[in-house]
């Protein structure tokens, strides 16, 4: 009769347990994704969500197997597209480009359909970007403090545009309406693409947006940048003061944009996006890109994410009371 050795037994049961966890880790992490991916952006083409949204969808797409498809759903300030990826299946198939203000700032705004903190999962951030506030050039301010004085000498005679009511564009412009004491008046529009064509129509006389909507007609003439509104100056347009060098010492208004899916959406999902989208944002033609653009990197974790979410949204409804912001 043939005996084992107890060696031969002690590595059959090794063998036979990591067969079983390999088994189960299967069975919990099925293939993903399986089609194309449709990834919900929540404001007209043109804008800095859109176009973060078009710098790392070749990425994903390329790493992951499948298409990420840009889909553009503008309206009621990006509420329209947190509205459709929250009532998608949590299968990761259906991803949200999200707006900062459309997490943060949009529950104290809007009688919402569905829940940010429950029905919808932050991912990643794809970037940050300053903002610019900008003139039409046929507007007599050549400086910020220009600008002041000319509003100060017309109050609600100025007009200036946003991305929508609510729209991080609008509460910058909002925190330096405050912060300078001036008087204009908000036009919202459908995005940041419609906002900066009625500035350079001279429908308004100023806008305030994404470094990253604006850089093109800055740098073309078109438009006349005054200030940036990081607490830096921008790489991207190193000859532009911020708003807190021009006499507004602290004065800070950026914008973010960041991947979100639904609430229910399994974490093995979540960590295949955020590890994936990591990778493309630490691709060197995506990091170019986005230098030419004005934007900045935060490849913060998903519970990162979150926690600045619950943070700005505190500091955002603050604004929106003190500024008796209405729909």
């Amino acid at each position: 009769m043939n005996r084992v050795r107890p060696g031969c037994i002690k590595s059959a049961i090794i063998l036979f347990g990591l067969c079983i966890a390999a088994g189960a880790a299967q069975a919990a992490d099925p293939a993903y994704p399986t089609r194309p991916v449709r990834m919900i952006v929540s404001f007209a083409p043109g804008g800095g969500v859109d176009a973060s949204a078009r710098i790392v969808a070749p990425k994903l797409s390329d790493s992951m197997g499948q298409y990420w498809v840009v889909d553009n759903r503008a309206g009621a300030a990006g509420n329209l597209a947190s509205d459709i990826v929250a009532r998608a299946n949590p299968d990761g198939q259906t991803v949200l480009v999200a707006l900062d203000t459309q997490l943060t700032a949009n529950p104290s705004l809007y009688k919402l359909p569905f829940s940010v903190e429950k029905d919808l999962k932050p991912v990643v951030i794809l970037a940050v970007s300053d903002q610019a506030i900008v003139v039409n050039p046929k507007v007599p301010a050549k400086t910020l403090k220009d600008f002041i004085a000319l509003a100060k000498q017309k109050p609600g005679a100025l007009r200036h545009g946003s991305a929508g009511v609510g729209s991080s564009n609008h509460l910058a412009a909002e925190l330096f309406k405050k912060v300078t004491g001036v008087n204009i008046l908000h036009v919202p529009y459908k995005g940041a693409s419609p906002a900066a064509a009625a500035v350079l129509s001279g429908e308004i006389q100023m806008n305030v947006s994404s470094v990253a909507s604006l850089i093109g007609f800055v740098k073309s003439g078109r438009l006349r940048a005054l200030a940036t509104t990081g607490l830096q100056r921008n790489k991207a347009l190193p000859d532009v003061p911020t708003v807190a060098e021009s006499g507004y010492p602290g004065f800070e208004a950026v914008q973010w944009y960041a991947l979100v899916v639904p609430g229910k959406t399994p974490n093995y999902i979540v960590k295949r996006i955020y590890d994936d989208t990591v990778k493309a944002l630490k691709s060197a033609d995506v990091q170019a890109t986005m230098d030419h653009l004005g934007m900045q990197q935060d490849l913060s974790t998903p519970e990162a994410l979150r926690a600045r979410i619950k943070r700005e949204s505190a500091q955002w409804s603050a604004i929106i009371k003190e500024a008796d912001i209405r729909l």
